[in-house]
């Protein structure tokens, strides 16, 4: 039976911060199990990270190795783009063979119907940044990103991951975010029913299950690894959080 693994806003900087040399230490603890696992990367893993720009596939080598060793050894690696990843599927998916995702996908894990996605389009009443969305998304962005200089790209880095943690700060009320996230999921439930759903972006951590029109359903969200690098698993078709 595989074993499911999921997590996401790790913000990677540097190769040498914690939370990378954490992500490195799982990825190779995975190794000996390499054939029974999944991985899902419900988005932003890396602070910034644009198409197949060599600023980042140099910067981040080592993690990058492990993981085609690791899919070498036969595990499936998925990658959801969030709002800190973009244009994944050249270099990600095209030389890698990690299976990249720019929307929501539902898929039949074990005994249930589990929607992922990384969450930035659960607020609605976000449009400045939905429109930030759609404009990094357009073909001309997206060519345009590739032949930025590097010093450029880390500029941009670090202007982003301001901006974003201004945005995450703004969103203090955890009752607020809560009623996001789970607003969402009833929403999207109604439209195509699941037993979980999994969602990034707000940084909250979070497990609450609803009965929705008799049915039950779980909604988890991954937070952030600047609180704690715990990634949601889930084997022999139970649900955990595993602290590293």
């Amino acid at each position: 039976m595989k074993s499911y693994y999921f997590l996401s806003d790790l913000h990677l900087r540097e190769m040498n911060d914690d939370q990378a040399q954490n992500l490195l230490r799982f990825f190779i603890s995975l190794e000996p199990k390499a054939n029974e696992s999944v991985v899902f990367l419900v988005g932003d893993i890396f602070d910034l990270w644009i198409g197949k720009h060599q600023y980042f596939i140099k910067k981040f080598k080592p993690l990058i190795k492990v993981m085609q060793k690791l899919i070498s050894l036969g595990t499936e690696i998925h990658y959801f783009e969030g709002n800190h990843d973009l244009h994944l599927k050249k270099f990600w998916q095209d030389d890698l063979s990690v299976i990249v995702h720019s929307d929501p996908e539902y898929f039949h894990l074990d005994d249930e119907i589990v929607r992922i996605e990384h969450g930035d389009q659960m607020d609605p009443e976000d449009k400045g940044y939905l429109f930030l969305r759609w404009l990094l998304r357009t073909p001309i962005m997206k060519a345009v990103a590739l032949y930025l200089p590097g010093i450029f790209v880390a500029w941009l880095g670090k202007s982003m991951s301001k901006t974003s943690r201004a945005y995450t700060n703004s969103l203090r009320d955890p009752q607020r975010i809560l009623k996001i996230i789970h607003t969402h999921a009833q929403k999207v439930f109604a439209v195509r029913a699941f037993q979980t759903i999994i969602t990034g972006h707000v940084h909250l951590r979070d497990e609450t299950t609803f009965i929705v029109s008799g049915q039950k359903m779980t909604s988890y969200n991954l937070g952030s690894w600047d609180d704690s690098c715990k990634v949601l698993t889930k084997q022999d078709r139970q649900w955990s959080w595993l602290t590293l």
